[in-house]
């Protein structure tokens, strides 16, 4: 499916790949900054709304129920495109963000947590792997 728009809501259903659970985890990133806002989890049916309705609807595991974002606190979420990944079992999705996105007030639900790690450093490719590298193809 490498960079193939599904073309129609029908088919981005039927590949979508639900947990035991029948739930589909959902990032949710800015459009135009690449900001990573949040994650929410979907059903078939918060799926077929998100994709059909212009607007991010979630599955609420802790009330069981439907919720829209923003149809209570004003900051909605609205749907500039989607996608599946390699798997078909996680959801991106690119919206247009109106206020904050996490229930605690932050424009996003990973501000002031980040997490102390020892960082990693890319090794220096020699110029016979990197002319090998170029070579290979991704499918």
């Amino acid at each position: 499916m490498n960079d193939q728009a599904l073309s129609s809501v029908d088919a981005g259903l039927a590949l979508a790949a639900f947990n035991a659970d029948g739930l589909l985890p959902a990032v949710i990133q800015q459009w135009d900054t690449g900001k990573v806002l949040m994650l929410g989890w979907m059903d078939r049916e918060a799926l077929r709304r998100t994709l059909t309705e212009g607007r991010v609807t979630f599955w609420s595991r802790s009330r069981q129920e439907y919720w829209r974002k923003g149809d209570t606190s004003g900051h909605g979420q609205y749907v500039k495109s989607a996608a599946l990944d390699c798997d078909a079992d996680t959801l991106l999705v690119r919206v247009d963000q109106v206020g904050a996105a996490c229930h605690t007030g932050t424009h996003t639900c990973f501000d002031g947590r980040g997490i102390g790690v020892a960082t990693g450093t890319r090794p220096v490719a020699s110029a016979s792997a990197s002319a090998s590298d170029s070579a290979e193809t991704v499918n």
